[in-house]
């Protein structure tokens, strides 16, 4: 079987994917991957079923030990956060690889996050790593994901390989915002306790501090969700929005903040979700959503609204060792 390939130029994010229903298949597609890229000096990263790490590592012998394994846990943590844990590896590796290549096998998380987190995080790879030098593949194994979560990835990757090489994938969607699942508060009209931001920074922080206070633990919870809030505004300030409603409260386990301005934001795909080195003037909106559990960006007609959230049980979130 031929390595794959792809027409994507170099030092550009490349997303593939793969089906394969045995493990000579899954052999077929990992082997020559893995072998190219250790024969060019391309880092490669791979994260898959224990079951296929051996088989790969069977057959690689003494180069197993060249590849970097991530457990597929790691890849269990919000699109945002993985997404950011991806280009940390990129940038840590791009010096030392020819083109500034690095390859990542990653095979799609069956972990607690579930179909339809693996399912975001997959679109939004194609935005949020754009200009990356990071050719990934994914992997899917019929005897596992039914035909609806094939069809899902042939319209997340737009690129798919077929006999080891790869072919555009007709399905393919270009990448629309995804919005998580909301904490359904009431509308502001019917909201208690609203601060009317309209400019004093230190007056609002206050006001966040205040309300969160009480539901988070430890102090520092509080303090990252006041950098989350704050980053937020932030944004709206810089686009010449000085004028917002902002609520905190308790809903559905978690702390919830809504900042709604009657002005509207003009927002593309994933917004906020490219890191401050490749998207800078969405740097406010990546850290706000790298800080929290759950973000969903709306903007109309009838103005904008930012949502934000975390655990009442937070604790910091770690990177594992993927980055």
């Amino acid at each position: 079987m031929a390595t794959p390939t792809s027409s994507a130029a170099e030092a550009d994010f490349r997303h593939q994917s793969c089906v394969y229903g045995s493990d000579a298949e899954f052999l077929a597609m990992a082997l020559p991957f893995a072998r190219d890229g250790l024969r060019r000096g391309e880092p490669v990263l791979v994260s898959t079923t224990e079951a296929n790490q051996e088989l790969l590592d069977d057959v690689l012998g003494a180069d197993a030990g060249k590849i970097i394994q991530v457990e597929p846990a790691c890849f269990d943590r919000r699109p945002p956060q993985l997404a950011a844990a991806l280009h940390r590896y990129w940038t840590r590796y791009r010096s030392t690889a020819p083109g500034s290549t690095v390859r990542v096998l990653a095979e799609p998380a069956r972990v607690a996050r579930g179909a339809a987190e693996w399912k975001l995080a997959e679109a939004g790879f194609n935005v949020s790593l754009a200009g990356t030098g990071i050719w990934m593949i994914c992997p899917y194994d019929t005897r596992v994901f039914e035909a609806g979560a094939i069809e899902d990835a042939r319209r997340a990757h737009p690129e798919f390989l077929v006999d080891g090489k790869a072919e555009p994938s007709e399905q393919f969607t270009v990448p629309e915002r995804i919005d998580g699942v909301p904490a359904s508060p009431p509308p502001l009209g019917e909201a208690v306790d609203i601060f009317r931001f309209e400019g004093d920074l230190v007056a609002v922080r206050r006001y966040v501090l205040e309300k969160a206070g009480p539901l988070l633990r430890p102090e520092n919870a509080v303090a990252m969700f006041g950098i989350a809030v704050g980053e937020a505004i932030a944004y709206l300030i810089d686009h010449g929005i000085d004028h917002a409603a902002v609520w905190v409260r308790p809903a559905a386990g978690r702390v919830v903040c809504t900042l709604h301005s009657d002005e509207p934001l003009d927002l593309p795909p994933f917004f906020g979700s490219r890191p401050p080195d490749l998207c800078r003037s969405a740097t406010g909106l990546w850290m706000t959503d790298q800080i929290c559990e759950w973000l969903d960006i709306s903007s109309d007609s009838a103005g904008c609204t930012i949502e934000l959230a975390t655990s009442g049980s937070w604790a910091g979130k770690g990177t594992g060792t993927l980055g």
